[in-house]
C-alpha cells in the first residue's frame, strides 16, 4: 500500500510540476498568469521572461524524472532500483527547490507550500516503501 501511495503522490508532483512548466515557459507573458504569479505588470513580465522560460524546464525535466521512476517501478516492480533512484532525486530535487523558495520570503510561503507537498510526501513513502 505504501508503494501505491508513493506513486500516486510522485505521479501528482509530476503533474503539478509540468502545470508549473507550462505557467513558466509557455504563458508566462499573459496577463492571467502573471497575475497569479505575482508579476507586477505586462513589463516585468517581458522582463523576466527569459529567466521563467529556463525556469519552467527545469520543472519540466523534474517531472519526467518522476514520470519516468513511477513508470520503471510499476514495469520492474518495487524493487527496482534505477526507478526508486529516480524517484528519490526528482522528487528531492522538487522539495529542494520549494525549500529555496522559501528562503525568497515570506510571501513565497504558500507557494512553496504548493510546490512542496506533494514532493514531500511522495519521497517519504518511497523510501519507506
Amino acid at each position: 500500500m505504501t508503494g501505491v501511495l508513493a506513486l500516486a503522490f510522485a505521479g501528482l508532483a509530476a503533474l503539478l510540476h509540468v502545470y508549473i512548466f507550462v505557467l513558466e515557459s509557455v504563458r508566462w507573458t499573459r496577463p492571467q498568469t502573471w497575475k497569479v504569479l505575482g508579476i507586477a505588470d505586462q513589463r516585468a513580465a517581458e522582463i523576466t521572461k527569459p529567466m521563467a522560460y529556463n525556469q519552467g524546464f527545469y520543472n519540466l525535466f523534474l517531472a519526467i524524472g518522476a514520470a519516468v521512476g513511477v513508470v520503471l517501478w510499476i514495469v520492474n516492480g518495487t524493487g527496482d532500483v534505477a526507478g526508486r533512484t529516480l524517484l528519490i532525486f526528482s522528487l528531492g530535487s522538487m522539495l529542494a527547490a520549494a525549500l529555496v523558495l522559501v528562503t525568497s520570503g515570506r510571501k513565497y510561503l504558500r507557494p512553496a507550500a504548493i510546490q512542496g507537498t506533494l514532493p514531500l510526501l511522495g519521497l517519504v513513502l518511497t523510501i519507506l516503501a
